[in-house]
């Protein structure tokens, strides 16, 4: 099914690759798994044009998944708020070696006179441990309140920091940020965004830190929650802490195992997961039964190895001190700005914002991010180990490294959030892609973006795209 949105796509039927976009919907569709009704939006652009946008299952009861669909993406947000970052820098508002307390000075307390905007992009501050501020779930939802507390943390050093090069910030980060961001221009967070980025790309009615009051109820929910009017969910009735917060984790069903078998990266993942003695020649078939048969954990691990995740860092950078969990999904929290974790935007709305970044920074005759920003921004910084994600992230300047075992990704990056939902870009391509979706999923519990973005590599390296 392909919808598309008048506005943003007059002449999206003759950019679109029909065989690509019969192969990533059919692709999309069998990932739909044992889910149904929950779906998703894909939107894929390549030299500036979009190619393929393809959909599945449903947004709210009785609302189809469409590009345009808003959608909670958790910290794939985080690379929406660093392009912003990088507007700025090309305007001249900001400087990546500066300390962030010339433009904050209130930033400077306990320890913080010296760190840059370079060292907090790249997860180098020792700015991760939101377990360090003092703040329940209702706090969490005050912005001017969590910028006078994260102006007075403590750094904080992860556990067994001598074996990290990093730690990511998953929720501090974007009060950070986005205090930054308000002291240079003198605009709100949500005016900085529609002026500097989401105007320019002519995507600001789909894009947000704090949902408007009258886009709320468009946002996509999860299945459980299908039943509950959000109309009925007044400020003065918040529910602000979930039912059940954590996602339904379940085995996988004969027919999951079935289509993971059938994907077309099956054979790439098996000979990355396979033991020393079984490992085969890519051509090679006659080994195929020495083989394991990958399940959806052995899968997720060859990207995020879970054997490898210190438990005590993950939780100081993801739960705070109280641990009152925050429904993200509820109104009042996706009215909130919380940058780091509550980004709401469409699938094409995010593919357009790294269509730009593919393009090195112009996007219809325009510049947003100049070369020298550009060259700043997408070069690693770090290449250990990350203390908080149980993988090696390569972090640019607020983007992690392209994650693929099948295809060469050294010049791509993007950011994937908490659910799984993923934007990234491969310059060398001229490639963007956005997944947007309402499974009820972790990035740690889930295939669908590692399976979509390895299709998607092969499609275009056999230049079918």
């Amino acid at each position: 099914m392909i919808v598309n949105n008048k506005k943003n796509n007059q002449n999206l039927d003759k950019h679109i690759n029909s065989e690509f976009q019969q192969r990533l919907q059919q692709l999309l569709t069998d990932l739909q798994l044992d889910d149904a009704p929950a779906g998703g939006s894909l939107v894929v652009y390549q030299a500036g044009r979009c190619i393929v946008q393809a959909n599945v299952g449903m947004a709210q009861a009785n609302i189809p998944w469409q590009p345009e669909t808003l959608s909670l993406n958790f910290s794939t947000g985080k690379g929406v708020l660093a392009t912003l970052i990088h507007v700025l820098v090309s305007q001249q508002l900001l400087d990546y070696n500066k300390p962030i307390a010339s433009y904050w000075p209130e930033f400077s307390s306990n320890g913080k006179a010296n760190i840059t905007l370079r060292t907090l992009m790249s997860h180098q501050a020792n700015l991760f441990s939101i377990t360090s501020i003092d703040a329940d779930s209702e706090v969490l939802l005050d912005w001017d309140t969590m910028l006078d507390k994260i102006a007075a943390m403590p750094t904080t050093l992860p556990e067994d920091s001598s074996l990290y090069s990093s730690a990511y910030s998953a929720l501090v980060y974007g009060w950070v940020l986005g205090g930054v961001i308000e002291s240079v221009t003198d605009m709100s967070l949500a005016g900085a965004l529609r002026y500097y980025l989401t105007e320019p790309l002519d995507i600001a009615d789909s894009c947000y830190f704090g949902v408007p009051g009258d886009k709320v109820d468009r946002v996509a929910r999860l299945v459980k929650n299908f039943d509950i009017s959000q109309q009925g969910h007044t400020e003065e009735q918040p529910q602000l802490r979930s039912r059940r917060n954590k996602p339904v984790l379940k085995a996988d069903s004969e027919n999951t195992l079935r289509i993971y078998a059938s994907l077309p990266n099956y054979r790439c993942w098996e000979q990355h997961a396979a033991t020393p003695h079984a490992v085969v020649e890519s051509n090679n078939d006659k080994n195929i039964d020495e083989l394991p048969i990958l399940d959806t954990a052995q899968i997720n691990r060859l990207y995020l190895n879970t054997s490898q995740l210190n438990l005590k860092n993950y939780k100081s950078a993801l739960i705070p001190a109280n641990k009152q969990p925050i429904d993200y999904y509820n109104r009042q929290t996706l009215q909130a700005v919380i940058p780091a974790a509550n980004g709401v935007a469409s699938a094409n709305a995010l593919a357009t914002i790294y269509a730009m970044l593919a393009n090195g920074g112009t996007w219809q005759g325009q510049t947003l991010i100049d070369a020298a920003t550009f060259e700043q921004l997408s070069t690693p910084q770090v290449m250990g180990m990350d203390a908080v994600m149980p993988a090696h992230m390569n972090w640019r300047l607020g983007y992690h490294r392209l994650f693929s075992v099948c295809a060469d990704t050294e010049s791509g990056f993007g950011h994937m959030g908490y659910n799984g939902s993923v934007a990234w870009c491969d310059p060398t391509r001229q490639l963007s892609f956005a997944f947007v979706h309402n499974f009820d999923v972790t990035m740690l519990n889930d295939i669908r973006q590692f399976a979509l973005t390895e299709a998607i590599l092969n499609l275009v390296d056999k230049n079918i795209a």
